[in-house]
């Protein structure tokens, strides 16, 4: 029987004293959804069957977040080497996105969610992007919550276009070399003005950043939870929460 949250992720805290108080919910969660395909597979189900339970999780998760106060969730919903899959999947996850999108909008209305993206959204299908963006426009407004989905997003190459634009920049005499700083990378990164994830979750138990949020995750807290995406529901997201409040943040201090 698989645990909520693995030992491993719990920081030695005994001798330790905070430097600073965790508030009750973290401001900014994201989430690699991972674990689908092998829900499915257990299940002896195909892959797309453990993609629309997945986009349930999703739905339920996003509930939690407004019921707990949480202002920003970001979730890992395409990478960029999720390209290299067959493209039977491919299709069908665009298809499930685009019935997301359409059946969701009016949802995140009537909740005062607002929908982004961010990544490499050229390179998706035409109609996908379409979608996107109708969705992106009518929630623009909305401000309880905001809802990132990461689409054909892989964090160097987020890191890379970043430089490209300093590059530029420099290159134009706009900004000098020796004023690039820390800022400047964060404000030419595809997440500019939305603040660093206090929380990471990864689901399906593995112990890998897979290419996400590099360097917007520099300080969070992080929680494994050995439950396949579409097992993580409302109680295993209060378990990452707990988990997350037992964490005392000393961003380096002692």
């Amino acid at each position: 029987m698989r645990s909520t949250t693995s030992n491993s992720a719990l920081p030695d805290t005994s001798l330790k004293e905070p430097t600073e108080p965790l508030t009750l919910a973290p401001q900014h969660i994201a989430i690699i959804m991972d674990g689908n395909g092998r829900w499915a597979r257990e299940r002896g189900l195909p892959r797309r069957d453990g993609h629309r339970a997945g986009a349930e999780s999703l739905r339920e998760i996003l509930e939690a977040c407004i019921e707990t106060g949480v202002s920003h969730l970001t979730v890992y919903a395409f990478s960029s080497e999720n390209w290299n899959r067959p493209p039977e999947e491919i299709k069908a996850l665009m298809s499930l996105l685009e019935h997301f999108l359409k059946e969701k909008t009016h949802e995140m209305m009537q909740r005062n969610v607002k929908l982004t993206s961010i990544g490499r959204t050229d390179m998706l299908p035409k109609k996908t992007r379409k979608q996107l963006h109708l969705a992106e426009e009518k929630t623009a407004n909305n401000t309880k919550l905001t809802l990132n989905l990461a689409l054909s997003y892989g964090s160097r190459e987020e890191i890379v276009d970043a430089a490209r634009q300093i590059a530029q920049k420099a290159a134009e005499g706009r900004i000098q070399p020796e004023d690039i700083d820390n800022n400047t990378i964060s404000a030419h990164l595809y997440t500019a003005g939305t603040p660093d994830p206090d929380l990471l979750i990864r689901t399906s138990g593995e112990l890998r950043l897979s290419n996400f949020m590099l360097w917007q995750i520099s300080y969070a807290e992080i929680v494994i939870s050995e439950k396949y995406w579409p097992e993580f529901r409302k109680a295993e997201f209060h378990q990452a929460l707990d988990t997350y409040r037992s964490r005392h943040r000393r961003f380096g201090a002692l």
